[in-house]
Parts: structure tokens; C-alpha cells; sequence
């Protein structure tokens, strides 16, 4: 045989097989330079929520060092991006901060040939935030709607008895957003506009929780809402009444899990049916004690321990 005629066999071969490897979960991938010692890796695709991805990060931090074997690489993009992989079959877990709609169901049921399998994995306390220097304390979910929802009334600051901002431009409300493809975005439609409504047009989109809080720490004028877990020194945190004329209740652990915080929900991660052992274990460690001291440590509420 000639040497060209050696060497493209060899090819072949070697394509052949590296094809039959990268079948198996794990193959292929390994910590260190190989030989004894290494440690094969499963990698699991986690992919979905802006408002859990550093949480998500921090899980998959720490179970790195608890299971070696399982490597979680985590990535946001926004609820909707996560389902969509969820159905497309790219991510083995898809972080949601919203539940799955029904149509979501079913279109991942007719690809994968089960419905999705939902886990709860702790809650957000969805918070208001304005510039740490703004006047105003607290907020009812009414104004919010007049706010943000399409027709509403309420553009002014003065309107909500607001007569003066510490380094504010004029009296105009800049209203801060997400995007459609965010289960944020979608969650404060649902509960504070409702599902039949839309918000107002000219509000300033961001793509992400955190360029939220960025953005309305140098804007006096702004408010927006984001994670609980996103909250920092420079903008402040609004109480929220239910309804005008009632108690404004500040987001927190216990207000959450006793319901009083009126914009209080889950978070969710999805397997597409029931998962393989591996993202099992990893699913029960997320909810477990160790699992869920994170999320309280990055901001968030835990499930409760009963």
C-alpha cells in the first residue's frame, strides 16, 4: 500500500472512531493530561434564566468539587432561550423563572415523547428598584401597572407625589425592561399588567437582570425591576403593595415563603421526561441542604426545609 493511500486509511479510522466516541457521554472529555489518574467527565448542557444564571454558575461551581465526574456548564440567554433548548434538544437542564407554558409542553412532549419533568429549586422575590438616592419607598402594584402597561397614566414621578430627584433630569418616569424572551418579563406581565395586557411602548429593553440594577444606578430618573438576588448599594429596593391603600411589604426570606410579598415566585429547572442518574443526583443536590445554603448565600429565598 502506498504511504497516501496508508495515511487516508488511517484518517478514516481514526474519524470512525472519534464519531463512535463522541456518542458516549463523557468521551473525550477529561481532566488532566490523560493516562492513569485522569478522570473521565460528563458534561451537562444547563442553559435558560438571566435571573438564575449566577446562581446556576455557583451550583455547578460547587458541585465540581463534590462530583468530578459531572461537568455543569451553565449559560443564560433568558428563560424562553433555555426552553428552547429544553425542546431542541441541546441543554439537559433549562432554568426557568416562569413555569412552562402549555404549548411549551407539548412541542417538547412531540420531540422528546414525555412531558418535561419540572423541579423547584427556590424562589425570586421579583423587586422594584429605583436610584439608591430616589425619594420614594414604597409602591403599590396599581401604580406599577399605570407604569408599565399599555395606556396607562402614570409617566410622571410627580404623579406618585415625587416632587424632586437628587441628581434627576426633569420629572419624566424612565421606565426599565426586559426582553420578551425573559420569564422576568414575562412574570410581571402576568401578575402585574396581566396576561391580556402589553406594556407600554418606549421603555428601554435589557437583555439581562443585572444590566437592569446597572443601568438604574446611574439613572436617578429610572425605575425597573430584577432579581432579588441582582441587588446592590447603589439603587434601592421599593416595598410593594398588593393593592393601593394596603401595607407595602418588603421583599425577604420570610415574606416570601409566608406569601405576604405580592410578587414573590418560583424558580424552576426542567429535564426533558425523567432524567438519567447523573442529572438526578445533581437535581437532588441542588435541592438539598448544601444546595440550597447557595442560594440563599447569592441572594435568592430557599425552599423551605419542610
Amino acid at each position: 500500500m502506498s504511504k497516501t493511500k496508508f495515511a487516508r486509511s488511517t484518517i478514516l479510522i481514526l474519524t470512525i472512531a472519534m464519531a463512535a466516541c463522541l456518542t458516549q457521554p463523557g468521551c473525550g472529555k477529561r481532566d488532566g493530561a490523560g493516562g492513569s489518574g485522569s478522570v473521565s467527565k460528563t458534561t451537562v448542557q444547563n442553559i435558560g434564566s438571566d435571573t438564575m444564571v449566577n446562581l446556576a454558575q455557583a451550583w455547578a461551581e460547587e458541585y465540581a468539587k463534590v462530583e468530578p465526574s459531572v461537568s455543569v456548564e451553565v449559560s443564560g440567554g433568558g428563560s424562553g432561550i433555555g426552553v428552547a433548548a429544553l425542546i431542541n434538544g441541546t441543554a439537559e437542564i433549562a432554568n426557568c423563572s416562569r413555569k412552562l407554558e402549555p404549548s411549551e409542553i407539548e412541542k417538547a412532549k412531540a420531540k422528546h415523547g414525555s412531558d418535561p419533568k419540572e423541579f423547584m429549586v427556590g424562589y425570586d422575590a421579583l423587586s422594584i428598584y429605583v436610584h439608591k438616592d430616589h425619594p420614594l419607598n414604597e409602591i403599590s402594584i396599581d401604580d406599577l401597572a399605570e407604569i408599565y402597561k399599555e395606556g396607562g397614566t402614570i409617566t410622571k414621578w410627580s404623579q406618585l407625589g415625587v416632587q424632586a430627584i437628587p441628581g434627576g433630569k426633569g420629572d419624566d418616569i424612565v421606565r426599565v425592561s426586559r426582553q420578551n424572551n425573559s420569564g422576568t418579563y414575562h412574570y410581571f406581565r402576568e401578575v402585574v399588567i396581566g396576561k391580556k395586557g402589553d406594556f407600554k411602548a418606549g421603555s428601554v429593553d435589557l437583555n439581562g437582570s443585572k444590566d437592569v440594577v446597572e443601568l438604574i444606578a446611574k439613572t436617578p430618573n429610572a425605575i425597573g425591576y430584577s432579581g432579588l438576588g441582582y441587588a446592590t448599594p447603589e439603587v434601592k429596593i421599593l416595598k410593594v403593595a398588593k393593592k393601593k391603600g394596603e401595607p407595602a411589604i418588603q421583599p425577604s426570606i420570610p415574606t416570601t415563603l409566608d406569601k405576604t410579598y405580592p410578587i414573590a415566585r418560583p424558580m424552576f429547572m426542567y429535564t426533558p421526561g425523567n432524567p438519567p442518574p447523573h442529572i438526578q443526583k445533581y437535581l437532588d443536590w441542588v435541592m438539598s441542604e448544601a444546595g440550597q445554603k447557595i442560594v440563599k448565600d447569592i441572594g435568592y429565598v430557599p425552599l423551605p426545609k419542610s
